[in-house]
């Protein structure tokens, strides 16, 4: 017995061909997607399907993917406003020494439920961001993001990694008023990730997976540390390569990755790389040679500071996928403000309106990022097969008719907010905008208990305010 038919709606499949089925139908069983064709084809086979879902002025698509978050970024949005080093100060205080086991548990499923609401169906998450504010150090914290995730419903690729040196690094939990303190070693982190990958990956039926992370070295950054650096970077990329997972580097430009390749031999198509800014000719080598993969960030600060040469990649056959880098003081998780940003990015950068059509940027949010992160055989489009993540956006609203080409409606006017439907492995986790899964009113009453506690515990609630040159001001 199938157990879902959408139908009528207009399917945008991304699979081989591109097929875009304009009064169209999807047939699901047992979690997967048992056939894709017209509405006329499809009812009279499916006629006994358990739920069916009228996608009447709707686009059917796959879940989107987002290849790049930061697992606690979302309860400490907007912090530091403008300022940079306070944004990762601040953050990197409250992740060592300010948070609890309860702080990772309502971020996760805060941002979880965010990417829920915007139709992103798989999403990787790093338990921490920046070089030295990874939440590994006790897999307790892996656990509890882990279980907020898995009750949201969505997928995760979480990744697990080590700060640079020196060691050993301070860290704290705050259990209630109290804090409990403890000195973490390279070997610590390294043991502490062994673990996490032993646990959570492929958990949850598949839903959770898990990859590998060493912080970036750059040339000028610290020459002192850059033995120890690369070093750690050996043990992790061992790891993964053993543990048959992938593995991830955040922050790469101005020749960090051929110094990378150079000096640990870590990339491989199993291997993926966040921003990739100012790439030198060297880099760009590596990464056509090496078949690594990398995620661009088009509205992400470091996308400000230099250009990713997403375009030019391509053409050369890199696969670039596309992440939000969420949540940060100034953006969150929704792809479709991005895959708009990231033709708009490029267009501006080479003044040529023709660049990124819709029809690119829709695939590196869906069946591009499916094949970056090996996951193109289960998801990424929607073909007889496949696990069954699946979306609807409603277009029958006044920024979105009429309906004529689909999928620049898609891809230059909806946002996260249109998202109607989320479907994940065959299990509906939202219908008619409404989520199923938690209950996440409750969840935001404790989500702002619990960051008023942090701001109690650090006496940061100073770095929330206004900045002065907020108003009036062309910059702060």
């Amino acid at each position: 017995m199938t157990d879902i038919l959408i139908e009528h709606g207009i399917v945008i499949t991304m699979d081989p061909a591109r097929r875009v089925i304009e009064d169209g139908a999807v047939a699901v069983r047992d979690g997967r997607i048992v056939a894709v064709g017209t509405a006329a084809e499809l009812a009279p086979a499916h006629a006994n399907a358990a739920v069916r879902l009228d996608a009447r002025n709707k686009a059917v698509l796959p879940g989107l993917i987002d290849a790049h978050t930061h697992a606690g970024h979302a309860m400490t949005r907007t912090i530091g406003s403008g300022d940079s080093k306070l944004w990762f100060d601040t953050v990197g205080h409250i992740y060592r020494r300010g948070s609890s086991l309860d702080f990772w548990r309502l971020e996760a499923a805060m941002a979880a439920t965010e990417r829920l609401r915007f139709g992103t169906t798989t999403a990787v998450a790093l338990m921490g961001g920046g070089d030295s504010t990874m939440r590994c150090d006790d897999i307790r914290f892996f656990d509890a993001h882990c279980d907020a995730v898995r009750e949201v419903g969505v997928k995760e690729i979480v990744v697990a990694g080590h700060p640079r040196p020196p060691f050993p690094w301070t860290y704290s939990e705050w259990i209630g008023d109290t804090e409990r303190t403890w000195t973490v070693s390279f070997e610590r982190f390294r043991d502490t990730c062994e673990a996490i990958v032993e646990k959570w990956h492929g958990a949850a039926d598949g839903r959770i997976r898990v990859a590998l992370l060493s912080p970036v070295q750059h040339e000028a950054a610290d020459p002192g540390a850059a033995e120890e650096v690369f070093a750690h970077t050996r043990i992790m990329r061992e790891m993964s390569r053993r543990k048959c997972v992938m593995w991830h580097q955040d922050g790469h430009r101005n020749g960090s990755i051929s110094l990378l390749q150079d000096r640990t031999g870590a990339l491989g198509p199993d291997a993926w790389l966040s921003h990739c800014v100012n790439l030198t000719e060297r880099d760009i080598e590596a990464l056509v040679g090496s078949g690594a993969r990398v995620v661009h960030n088009p509205s992400a600060v470091m996308s400000i500071r230099g250009r990713c040469p997403a375009p030019e990649l391509i053409d050369m056959g890199v696969i670039v996928m596309l992440g939000t880098d969420a949540t940060a003081p100034d953006r969150g998780a929704d792809q479709f403000r991005n895959m708009w940003q990231c033709m708009h990015y490029h267009r501006t950068a080479k003044r040529d309106e023709r660049l990124m059509p819709p029809g690119k940027v829709l695939e590196m949010c869906t069946i591009d990022a499916a094949k970056g992160l090996h996951l193109d055989h289960e998801i990424g489009s929607l073909e007889p097969g496949k696990k069954a993540d699946i979306i609807t956006v409603d277009l029958f609203k006044p920024h979105l008719m009429p309906l004529q080409m689909p999928v620049h409606r898609v891809v230059c006017f909806a946002n996260g907010a249109d998202v109607n439907d989320v479907i994940v492995d065959g299990r509906i986790l939202m219908r008619d905008t409404r989520i199923l899964t938690i209950d996440w009113r409750a969840m935001l009453a404790d989500v702002q208990k619990e960051a008023e506690a942090v701001l109690r515990r650090t006496g940061f609630a100073p770095h929330f305010a206004t900045p002065p040159t907020f108003w009036g001001h062309t910059r702060y």
